[in-house]
């Protein structure tokens, strides 16, 4: 089914607005970045995770690991392969044992991406707490997950599909609303 342009989410200026403020938010909620790591979800989780990291280093004056877990994802707005997200691998060269490590996703949507990527995590260490960082939260939750921490709650219809666009593997920052139109 193809797909159109429906409303522009957020502009480059609103994403790293949100980035500053999520990345304080953390700092906060954890009392500084002591025994913090973060984790980003392939594909696009893993810049957002990046600049968090570096944001809260600027903010904190101390090095934030962080590691990404790649995870094939198998949703409604993806070409359906199987029905739950297949982990393919991880990259986390720390140990996330007694840590609070942040996994950080660009849109929250069924939760079973985030289950998944519990399951992985949990493979490597046995972690103090884990939080979560969406950078949008689109809701119609299949299972009892919720973020931490949320850069924005847009609300969608069952044919709407977020489209996060990240320079690092997009060339340009923006958040669309996209729409499934029928043929």
């Amino acid at each position: 089914m193809p797909i159109r342009e429906k409303a522009q989410l957020m502009s480059a200026a609103e994403i790293d607005r949100t980035l500053v403020r999520l990345a304080h938010q953390i700092v906060e909620r954890n009392n500084g970045a002591d025994r913090l790591a973060l984790v980003g979800i392939r594909r696009r989780g893993v810049p957002l995770a990046e600049r968090l990291a570096a944001l809260i280093g600027e903010v904190e004056k101390k090095a934030v690991p962080v590691g990404s877990l790649e995870i094939t994802l198998y949703r409604d707005d993806l070409s359906t392969v199987g029905p739950q997200p297949v982990v393919k691998g991880r990259q986390i060269d720390f140990s996330v044992d007694d840590k609070t490590i942040v996994l950080v996703d660009d849109v929250l949507y069924t939760g079973r991406t985030t289950r998944a990527s519990m399951n992985a995590l949990f493979d490597s260490g046995r972690p103090a707490r884990v939080q979560l960082c969406a950078l949008i939260d689109r809701g119609w939750r299949e299972l009892p997950i919720e973020a931490t921490y949320v850069g924005r709650h847009v609300q969608t219809a069952a044919n709407e599909i977020i489209e996060v666009r990240l320079r690092e593997t997009d060339g340009q920052d923006r958040v669309m609303l996209m729409e499934k139109v029928p043929d």
